[in-house]
């Protein structure tokens, strides 16, 4: 290779690097930058450092993470908030890239680092609707709270819950869930609110059979079907066993 081109191909790297420095927005941008923050569509070094990306702690220097979702970065109070509840406070670390990033170049809520509910502290995970709002169909309105009995905070499905696994609600059972779940408490039920019988009788007629645990229905009785009996602790076996 010839001094000249080695001179040239010098030349022209010096001038794509001189370039790179002074117009990074022009030069390696990915795109726009979102609306709330085309003032710094000329000053990269607001939000990156050099040679390492943006970052988190720049971030702050704007926005303090006690304010994020109460005041905007002047002071005022936000009029229109993005999501119901602010919970940025209760983050168990201010990353803000692992969730944003603003040019529309790229997606603003990055695949690889899109929002976890690990990253909020352990107490708030369990009060989703103080940021979700509650379903509308005609099964979640009969619920009101614990929706970690059927849902994970990795996703809204698939839900684990199967009521079959229980008691089957079929034809004969085709009731609200406060019907048998008093108040909505799903850690307990009972059968007596549509059942002619009472506890006394249920008690002579099982110990007549030598069934002593009869407090618990759904251990031996799985759906209205009377031949879908199943033995249960301190009954007897034989005919109600499986």
């Amino acid at each position: 290779m010839s001094r000249t081109i080695k001179i040239l191909l010098a030349a022209n790297l010096l001038a794509i690097a001189t370039l790179v420095f002074s117009y990074p927005h022009l030069m390696i941008g990915p795109g726009k930058l979102i609306p709330a923050h085309q003032n710094l569509s000329t000053d990269c070094m607001s939000c990156h450092k050099p040679f390492r990306g943006a970052s988190s702690e720049r971030c702050e220097n704007c926005h303090i993470p006690a304010d994020i979702g109460l005041l905007l970065t002047t002071g005022q109070p936000v009029t229109k908030p993005r999501t119901s509840t602010p919970f940025h406070q209760k983050l168990i670390s201010q990353d803000c890239v692992a969730c944003h990033s603003d040019h529309s170049g790229v997606q603003r809520f990055r695949k690889e680092g899109q929002f976890k509910h690990t990253l909020l502290q352990l107490g708030a995970r369990e009060q989703c609707q103080e940021c979700h709002k509650a379903p509308v169909d005609a099964l979640h309105r009969e619920i009101t709270k614990d929706c970690a009995r059927c849902h994970s905070s990795d996703g809204w499905r698939p839900a684990t819950f199967e009521h079959s696994k229980f008691f089957v609600l079929d034809r004969d059972h085709n009731t609200s869930c406060v019907t048998c779940h008093v108040k909505n408490d799903f850690n307990n039920y009972t059968c007596f609110g549509c059942h002619e019988h009472t506890p006394a009788n249920i008690r002579n007629e099982h110990e007549e059979e030598g069934i002593r645990n009869f407090n618990n229905c759904v251990e031996c009785h799985r759906s209205a079907d009377e031949d879908d009996i199943r033995g249960g602790n301190g009954g007897r076996k034989g005919e109600h066993d499986d």
